[in-house]
This record gives structure tokens, sequence and C-alpha cells, in this order.
């Protein structure tokens, strides 16, 4: 289960962000993460909530918002929404060349800190 490193990490950015504002608590975490991330959302949520006792963010609500996938077709420009899977075809002329614009994201989006 790879969240936990991914949980200690984003964890271990937070802490060092509210340090460096000066913070003795952190209330909230929001993380934003791509459906293509490689990342299991509930799995890291339950990883975070076993790494945040003992820390200024013992007891922060953890929010992870979802950011949804979008590429654009090399051959026709056309930006759609691909499904699951690692080769995407474009719906509008069928080539399987495409740039993921989003939904590879994985990072800390927000803090609440006092």
């Amino acid at each position: 289960m790879h969240e936990v490193g991914i949980a200690q990490a984003a964890l271990d950015q937070a802490l060092e962000q509210a340090q460096r504002a000066g913070a003795v608590r952190i209330h909230r975490i929001v993380l934003r993460v791509g459906t293509l991330s490689g990342v299991e959302p509930t799995a890291l949520e339950f990883a975070m909530q076993t790494l945040l006792p003992g820390s200024i963010a013992d007891g922060a609500g953890l929010e992870i918002e979802p950011v949804p996938a979008l590429a654009r077709c090399r051959s026709c420009s056309h930006e759609y929404s691909p499904s699951d899977g690692l080769l995407f075809e474009c719906p509008h002329c069928g080539a399987l060349a495409s740039t993921v614009l989003r939904g590879r994201e994985l990072e800390l989006a927000r803090l609440e800190i006092s």
C-alpha cells in the first residue's frame, strides 16, 4: 500500500508549511488527487488518519479533492475525458495519440492553520 508513503510525505509537507507560517495547529488538510495518479483516495485517507495523532494535525479534517482526467487528441486537438485504462481513444476522430492535460495531480492544495 504505497498510500502510506504518500500520506507521510503529504503530512511532512503540511507540517513544514505550518512551521514556516508559525502555526501551532493544523485544522484542515486539503489534498488534490488525480484520477490517473494511481492513488486510491480511500486508502490515502485511511493512511493519513493513522499518521495524524501525536502531531499538530491531530484531529484535523482531511479533504480529498478528486481531479478528473482530461486529454487532448494530438491528431484533431479535441479535448475529452478519457475512460479508465492506459490507452485513450479520441471520441471525435478515433486516434490513439493523446496528451494528458489533467488527472495526474497529487498535491497539498490548502491548509487551515492557527
